[in-house]
């Protein structure tokens, strides 16, 4: 008896890799009643004792075959019973998920499938799911992509572990697993639509794969999973470096964006401050990268750069497609700046002078609301006679604070924290209002004026932005501009007796 008990565990050591199986974790079995989950079920409880860890029963209920489906489920349900196993169970009318969706029912019987795993992950029932892809699942896999179009991330196929999932079969054939359940009589369920050909993966399962492996290669599954193996290893160091790419990008624009902050004395914690080397500093729903560092890299860094920075901001599902890429370079690459293009998922990309912006659905609502024309300009009066005056512009979620100094007291021990007007030049009333069409600033230093919007130009504000950027006007003309040094004839200077200091601060 020990004797056989070693021989299946042997067995199920040879079918099944262990490397990724853990000691005391819950490990729920994914079991459609189809022969390989099935084979899958039994070859790890023959291994839980030595490996100790903890197996349950996980099945999802497509209901795309009627009662053929409720019967699946049932044996699965069974199959639980008679090893003694937790059974958790899900269903969802898959044929009605993919119309909503406009999705086709692979993709919608995948995404609810993985959608209830991550569910009894993240309720605590179990640590991870393991499911029973195989050898001929990754051929197929990979040889689908190729027929489809591809890049080396489709090359790679089936990944052995994503996340909480596990697949332990995937260097084992088919045959060999019903060779295995033929020997322990363990029956299991044939799903009659995996023999359509209608489909394309059956078409591949049941006509392509035999006519390759008959009359071109006998092989050809062991050589297509190698393949896979050898892109995968590829893909994660081209996407290594990209993260660092983009972490080095990242870095640098934040220092460019502190420096400009001190050079025009305001808050660092300004969201929307500018570089024109690194862009703007975007909020964290928002991604932003300067064309240099698109354009100088290789063609590969460049399309896997674009599909991260898309999938970092896209708040739905798409497929972005090569010739999505394509666009996105093209735009990148054109000398027009102003430009936008759409891209599936709900994002939009921005062609902003030197930067590439990409932004969610969502963010482009709030933008095109805040910057439509119809929407009420800003204007917020300046009391300054307390003293002291801080200014909410809710528009933009910061906040102007305006300080009457003793400038002969105060001035050289400030100066290098704000901006600074003369008091006694100023005409009031005060108001921080948004950039006008036709607004012109002398800025101090400059000889003659210019228009407010050709300064924000050369400062590299976008046209998206310019419209909502703030000034302070004193009824007549600008003395105040974002960014920008304060207007000549109002400047603080060897006369001022009396300075007022702002401070651009972000609001809490």
């Amino acid at each position: 008896m020990p004797q056989s008990r070693h021989r299946s565990q042997s067995s199920a050591a040879q079918l099944l890799q262990q490397d990724h199986l853990r000691p005391g974790e819950r490990l729920g079995v994914a079991v459609s009643g189809g022969a390989d989950s099935v084979a899958l079920l039994l070859l790890l409880l023959e291994l839980r004792e030595k490996i100790g860890f903890v197996p349950s029963v996980v099945h999802f209920n497509h209901k795309l075959r009627g009662k053929a489906s409720d019967a699946d489920e049932k044996f699965v349900a069974n199959l639980a019973k008679k090893h003694h196993l937790e059974f958790f169970s899900a269903h969802e009318n898959i044929a009605a998920k993919a119309k909503r969706e406009k999705i086709n029912l692979e993709d919608a019987a995948r995404r609810a499938r993985y959608s209830f795993f991550d569910r009894l992950v993240q309720q605590g029932h179990i640590h991870r799911v393991t499911v029973a892809h195989t050898a001929d699942d990754q051929a197929e896999t990979v040889i689908a992509h190729i027929l489809r179009g591809t890049g080396l991330a489709g090359l790679a196929g089936i990944h052995p572990e994503a996340g909480a999932v596990i697949r332990p079969l995937l260097a084992t054939r088919r045959a060999l697993l019903r060779t295995y359940l033929r020997a322990k009589r363990q029956t299991w369920r044939e799903d009659a639509t995996n023999r359509d050909t209608a489909r394309n993966r059956a078409r591949i399962r049941l006509k392509l794969m035999p006519l390759l492996e008959k009359q071109f290669q006998s092989a050809v599954v062991e050589h297509l999973c190698q393949l896979a193996e050898f892109a995968r290893e590829d893909e994660a160091y081209l996407e290594s470096q990209v993260t660092n790419l983009i972490n080095a990008a990242s870095s640098a624009k934040s220092v460019n964006a502190t420096n400009l902050n001190s050079a025009n004395c305001a808050s660092s914690d300004d969201p929307r401050r500018v570089s024109r080397s690194g862009g703007l500093s975007k909020p964290q729903s928002e991604q932003s990268v300067a064309l240099v560092e698109v354009l100088s890299q290789p063609k590969s860094m460049q399309t896997r750069l674009i599909r991260r920075m898309v999938e970092a901001v896209k708040p739905r599902t798409g497929q972005l497609s090569a010739s999505h890429v394509q666009a996105v370079l093209r735009l990148a690459a054109d000398q027009n700046s102003g430009k936008c293009l759409q891209l599936p998922g709900g994002v939009e990309v921005r062609r902003d002078r030197d930067t590439l912006s990409f932004l969610p659905a969502p963010i482009l609502h709030l933008i095109k609301q805040a910057h439509d024309s119809s929407h009420p300009n800003y204007s917020y009066p300046v009391d300054l006679r307390a003293g002291a005056a801080d200014v909410p512009v809710v528009e933009l979620s910061t906040v102007l604070r305006f300080r009457v100094i003793d400038w002969a007291g105060e001035g050289r021990e400030t100066k290098d924290t704000g901006a600074f007007l003369d008091r006694n030049k100023l005409r009031f009333p005060l108001v921080v209002r948004n950039w006008l069409p036709g607004d012109v600033l002398r800025p101090a230093g400059h000889q003659k004026a210019h228009k407010l919007a050709r300064l924000l130009n050369e400062l590299g504000i976008s046209r998206w932005d310019k419209a909502s950027w703030p000034v302070v006007s004193d009824g007549e003309q600008v003395i105040w501009a974002r960014g920008l040094p304060v207007a000549a004839e109002f400047a603080a200077g060897k006369a001022t007796r009396a300075g007022v200091m702002i401070i651009e601060d972000r609001e809490s």
